[in-house]
């Protein structure tokens, strides 16, 4: 399950949770690059629950598309991840070391207000 909301210009709220298959993987993608296509230093607040991982045929639609989605990750500056497991938003925060320009900041679930004022500094 996930969802994918625009929240003005440069602002996405996405929400994850279960398992992803293939054709979820792709909706995810197809939608996440529609959304993101005209954000200029954007902020994303991510919201993961029930993390699973995901399929390996959906990590394979994910791989075929990591050229595109680098693409449009570095449209964003910052990236608030609220997640109940903290080995969650500890990977996130080590991945955005991976990302010249952008900040991943993880937060518990029900700390909403401070990753929202985060994103906003």
């Amino acid at each position: 399950m996930f969802e994918i909301t625009q929240c003005g210009d440069n602002r996405i709220d996405m929400s994850f949770g279960g398992k992803l298959d293939s054709e979820e993987m792709k909706a995810l993608l197809d939608e996440f690059v529609d959304k993101t296509k005209d954000v200029e230093n954007g902020t994303m607040l991510y919201t993961i629950h029930d993390f699973d991982f995901p399929t390996l045929s959906a990590i394979g639609v994910e791989l075929t598309r990591l050229p595109e989605l680098f693409r449009h990750t570095r449209k964003f500056k910052k990236v608030a991840v609220l997640a109940e497991q903290q080995w969650i938003r500890k990977v996130s925060e080590l991945e955005g070391m991976l990302f010249p320009g952008l900040d991943i900041k993880g937060f518990p679930p029900n700390d909403t207000e401070n990753a929202e004022a985060w994103l906003t500094q």
